[in-house]
Formats: structure tokens, sequence, C-alpha cells
């Protein structure tokens, strides 16, 4: 991730330094060097900045605090040092940085009233943007199938997700994410941009910051359908496979108390599941009908913010190992 980084600094200094290069100007006469954009945010009323300052910081103070609280609970617990609460604390981690890629800015430039974010800057926000989303989507498909694993094949859930094969998930993930954050990043590096250059956005959305170029974005817009629909796609059609192989185990279950035992292993899961595709789905679908940008960046919210801020009290409320971890590390008594 650090090499990948490097990389995409040293190409936007090349840029930045060479404004006549080919890199920067694709159509000669018809767009200028920009060093800067201006993210537009919520709402242009000054009235309403402090209690969209107050809002945003309280959410992203929750979301900090509480999956570093799971993540301390997991590492803390020799109970929780199974593949599922593993790969709990990965996605808590992830669900941290995820948030942290927008909002701390946000909340910067609403306390300095200065909407500017630097064109590095930017850029760099995108990748890590495309990077902690692209984690969270693989990561959901990976508790999926660990669960999957525990219910349909119960007796070689030991030899299947050995510590080695769980570390390898992950691994693969962040391989996986970071090709491609760092592939549409890169692309975005070669498009030239107009004078306009407002986004309607709280963040560098990349769709916002493609729709700003002067400069020819098919390529673009292809790699942006064909990334979202393989591995986006590819994620969810995995979660689906998983969770009907479940369904269908857990029907097959005489005792009713069998039955609850084995569903409740993966409600947390299932709900954050369907809290975050619903909410991007929702987000995508429904910004494409309106065609609004600020509605879609209020929409976006959900699953920057919301989501990640839900998922350690999903995962403590329904969970006892969790609850008890918890209360050890607060210092309450167990019941």
């Amino acid at each position: 991730m650090i090499f990948s980084m490097f990389i995409i600094e040293k190409i936007s200094h090349v840029i930045f330094l060479f404004p006549g290069s080919h890199l920067q100007h694709m159509k000669p006469g018809n767009d200028t060097h920009i060093s800067e954009f201006f993210l537009l945010g919520f709402s242009e009323g000054l009235e309403l900045q402090p209690l969209i300052f107050g809002l945003f910081l309280s959410m992203y103070l929750i979301t900090v605090f509480g999956n570093l609280l799971i993540i301390l609970a997991v590492s803390s617990d020799s109970h929780l040092h199974t593949p599922m609460y593993f790969f709990l604390a990965n996605l808590s981690f992830v669900d941290i940085c995820f948030t942290s890629t927008s909002v701390p800015k946000m909340l910067v430039n609403i306390q300095t009233q200065n909407k500017v974010i630097t064109y590095a800057g930017c850029i760099t926000q995108m990748y890590f943007f495309l990077l902690f989303a692209g984690l969270d989507n693989f990561l959901l498909s990976v508790m999926a199938y660990d669960r999957f694993v525990a219910i349909c094949h119960p007796l070689h859930y030991t030899i299947i997700m050995k510590p080695i094969f769980c570390g390898l998930l992950v691994l693969v993930s962040w391989t996986v994410s970071i090709l491609n954050s760092l592939l549409q990043t890169l692309m975005m590096l070669w498009l030239s941009f107009c004078t306009q250059v407002e986004i309607p956005h709280f963040f560098c959305e990349i769709n916002q910051v493609a729709q700003l170029a002067c400069s020819d974005t098919f390529l673009n817009d292809m790699v942006m359908h064909f990334a979202a629909g393989l591995l986006g796609g590819a994620s969810l059609a995995g979660i689906l496979y998983s969770y009907s192989k479940i369904v269908s185990s857990i029907r097959g279950i005489s005792s009713a108390q069998g039955k609850y035992k084995a569903f409740s292993t993966c409600a947390s899961h299932l709900s954050v599941v369907s809290l975050f595709y619903c909410t991007v789905l929702g987000v995508y679908l429904g910004s494409a009908a309106t065609q609004s940008s600020r509605s879609s960046a209020t929409a976006s919210v959900m699953y920057t913010v919301v989501t990640p801020m839900l998922n350690p009290f999903i995962y403590s409320l329904r969970n006892k190992d969790i609850k008890r971890a918890l209360k050890r590390i607060i210092g309450v008594p167990g019941t």
C-alpha cells in the first residue's frame, strides 16, 4: 500500500511540474492546470454548519471508539481467537479507516470555513476511499464464507478455516483492493480538468470528480463500472450463495433450538451485510434516478458513516461472547 501511494505521489508531482505535458493537456486550449478542488458539502447556509459539525463529529467518535472496543475485545479475550472474530476485528479496523478517509477532512473544512482540498489530497482521498470500500466488500463476503463452512460443514470447520488460510483470505482481499484502487486512481491522473472544480459532495467521490473532467472519460467510466460489477457483484453473489446454503442447512435441522442456535451465529453478519449493500445500492440507484448530486451526497452518508458506526452495536448487542469481553474491558462484572 505504501509503494502504491508512492507511485501516485510521484506521478502527481510530475503532472504538476509539467502542466503542458500530454498527461495534463489531452485537449489543448480547453483546460487549465488545477491545483485544488472545492468540496461543497451539504449546505451553503452558515447557520446549519455547527449542527452538521456536531452531528458528524459525534458519529465519527462513536465509530472510532466502538470499533476500537471490538478490536480490543477480540485481541484481549482468548475465547475470541477464532476465524469469525479474526475477520470481525479486521472489519472493525477497515471501518475506522473507511470513515477516516472522508469525515475528518469534512470536519476541518467546516471548522475553518474553507472548502478547499488540494489536487494531491483529492487523489489520495480517492485512493484510500476505494481501497477501504473494497476491503469492506471483500471482508463481508469472507465472513459469509466462514459462516457457510461453520454451519454447512461443521465437522471440517477447523480443518478448512486454519489460521494460515484465514490470513491468506485477508491478504488476498487487501491485494485485490489495492490493485483496484491503484488502477482507478492512476487513471484519474490522466484526466484534464476545466475551470469548474466544485465537487457537490463532502469528499472526492470518483464519479463526481470524473464528471468535472474536460477530457474523455469513457475509459474511466468503463473501468469503474466493470470493477463495480466484477468485484462488487462477485462478492454479493458469493454472499447470496453462502446464505442460500446456510438457509438450506438450517431447514434440515430437526429441533427448533438447533435452528435458533445455528441462525444466531450468522444473524449479526446478515444484518451488517443487509445494511451495507442496501444502502450502497440505494444510493447509486437513487442518484441515477434523480440525477441530483446533493441528494447522492446526503444519501452516501448512510454507507460511509452510519453503517460503520452501527456495526459495533449490531455485533455487540447480539453476541454474548463480545458482550462478556467488553464488560471485562470496562470493568463491569459479568452476569
